[in-house]
């Protein structure tokens, strides 16, 4: 019994070992640069070869350095372009599921045997009857509303020309972080003269704004119940 105690108090402890390792303490952010790793398995194309640097001949100058009259949009990698996401979402859904079926049988026997001189009958009979029902019910009813702007780092050029992107965003108020990533392809075309991009111009955007710290464990369920939920049958 007393082991069977300790190991719960160990898996208890092991459970929440992260979180009593931040108490009192404000989350930590992430590494910079640590933002720019992303997966790239619905792209399965290489990377160009670099062009050599263009310079001119008895000048210490490279013709491909910015100037004046340059296009100042992010095309290679390295540079930077700011994504724009502003979107409104409102959708409210009422599904309703009602399912019954109802089934009976009903058969009989007569037999009549002889053995031996000796004769006999008799009857079997049986009745079965089945029901079954169901009834489901969901809502939704949301509604968001979203307008940032990060700036992602052009990370991959794709042999069409296309620019693979990457970037992140963390800010921290008190002892909660708020966490906005964004990645995914851009044309060239598509970036404005003030080398911006708006996020549905973004092909495969991956998109994601949420955070970490205390209001985020209050608005969480504790790790037994989300484990109770997920082995639970019923």
């Amino acid at each position: 019994m007393k082991v069977i105690i300790l190991a719960a108090c160990a898996v208890t402890l092991g459970g929440c070992g992260q979180d009593l390792s931040e108490l009192n303490r404000e989350p930590q952010m992430s590494r910079v640069g640590s933002g720019l790793a992303v997966r790239r398995d619905a792209v399965p194309m290489g990377n160009p070869p670099g062009r050599p640097v263009d310079v001119a001949f008895n000048s210490i100058y490279s013709r491909q350095s910015e100037d004046l009259f340059r296009d100042t949009r992010a095309m290679k990698i390295g540079d930077v372009v700011t994504v724009k996401i502003a979107f409104k979402d409102k959708a409210k859904l009422d599904n309703n599921t009602d399912r019954s079926r109802n089934s009976a049988a009903k058969f009989g026997l007569d037999l009549l045997a002889a053995f031996n001189g000796n004769s006999g009958d008799g009857s079997v009979s049986a009745d079965l009857k089945s029901d079954t029902s169901s009834r489901g019910r969901g809502q939704t009813d949301r509604s968001e509303e979203i307008d940032l702007s990060v700036a992602a780092v052009v990370t991959e050029i794709l042999p069409n020309g296309n620019l693979l992107i990457s970037g992140s965003q963390e800010v921290r108020v008190n002892y909660d972080i708020r966490v906005l990533n964004v990645a995914g392809i851009v044309r060239p075309r598509d970036i404005t003269g003030t080398n911006t991009v708006s996020y549905e111009k973004i092909a495969e955007a991956r998109i994601a704004y949420g955070g970490r710290g205390r209001a985020m464990e209050v608005q969480q369920p504790g790790w037994g119940h989300q484990i109770y939920d997920k082995v639970t049958p019923f």
